[in-house]
């Protein structure tokens, strides 16, 4: 909230009007804070975004959701709001560190999950740590499109959209758990995790294939390693689930996969069904 008003007081003691543009460069806290920021300023002012990781150029920048961290909770308070447009260049890749890399691709994976098997296979294939960076511009447009076509059937989030929530509910706990714990972690990598939980939630609760589940949660592990917690912090986990936008009436939803490309949306699941993916998550099947 800090950065916001810091953000405001600079617009304001710049000059800037409703007729001003803002640019946005950087990674995606920065396309979401200043999205956020030039969407409330002076009722809403145009935004361009200029993303400079993976993760911003795959997710974060395109979509049009805007918000900033509040109370400990990932992107509790926001608006929807598109930006005029967006500039994707790889250029930026060449400098950015592995792990924000694959932090990125992680969000490449799940568009990969909701869409094809072709394109599932391929991120499967792709040599994370020794990317190849013109293989990696095609699979990213490819990427990109699978959440604009999803994006622009579905602007609000009432229905299709919430295909892009796949390892999310599992993933944003993770996520706002370790940045309680004073051990934050990238967000893709914590998307990585709550796949892993959330296709062991679709194998069991709907049918996801179980040789694709090995597959993808081999994959996973390997390139992400694993985030550590025990069962005495199932109930903060699940105290965090409860917190998420997706959820109606205090009951937690996540979008399982019926198979690649085969999406369920609102979908429920026990207090032990959700216990036992994080079992599952933790015994390293």
């Amino acid at each position: 909230m800090a950065s916001l008003a810091h953000v405001w007081e600079a617009l304001q003691q710049g000059g800037a009007t409703r007729h001003s543009c803002m640019v946005n460069l950087g990674g995606g806290m920065v396309t979401d804070l200043g999205g956020f920021a030039a969407s409330t300023f002076k009722r809403g002012i145009d935004f361009i975004n200029i993303p400079t990781t993976l993760l911003a150029m795959v997710d974060a920048s395109v979509g049009g959701k805007t918000g900033v961290n509040f109370g400990g909770l990932k992107n509790e308070v926001g608006v929807f709001a598109n930006s005029k447009v967006v500039f994707l260049s790889t250029q930026f890749l060449s400098t950015l560190d592995v792990e924000n890399i694959k932090s990125g691709y992680a969000e490449m994976l799940k568009h990969g999950l909701i869409s094809n098997d072709k394109m599932w296979a391929e991120l499967l294939n792709f040599n994370l740590a020794n990317p190849d960076f013109v293989q990696l511009q095609r699979m990213l447009a490819d990427s990109v499109a699978v959440k604009q076509r999803i994006v622009e059937e579905d602007p609000l989030e009432h229905g299709l959209r919430k295909a892009l929530n796949v390892g999310h509910t599992m993933g944003h706990a993770f996520e706002s758990f370790a940045m309680r714990s004073g051990r934050p972690i990238l967000h893709g990598h914590a998307v990585a995790y709550g796949m892993v939980a959330e296709l062991y939630l679709s194998a069991t609760k709907v049918g996801f294939p179980t040789e694709k589940l090995r597959q993808t949660v081999r994959f996973i592990h390997e390139n992400y390693g694993r985030f550590n917690f025990t069962c005495d912090d199932y109930p903060a986990l699940l105290e965090l689930m409860t917190h998420d936008k997706k959820n109606t009436a205090g009951i937690i939803n996540f979008t399982l996969l019926g198979d690649v490309g085969d999406l369920k949306i609102n979908q429920t699941a026990t207090k032990a069904e959700i216990e036992a993916a994080l079992d599952f998550y933790r015994e390293g099947q």
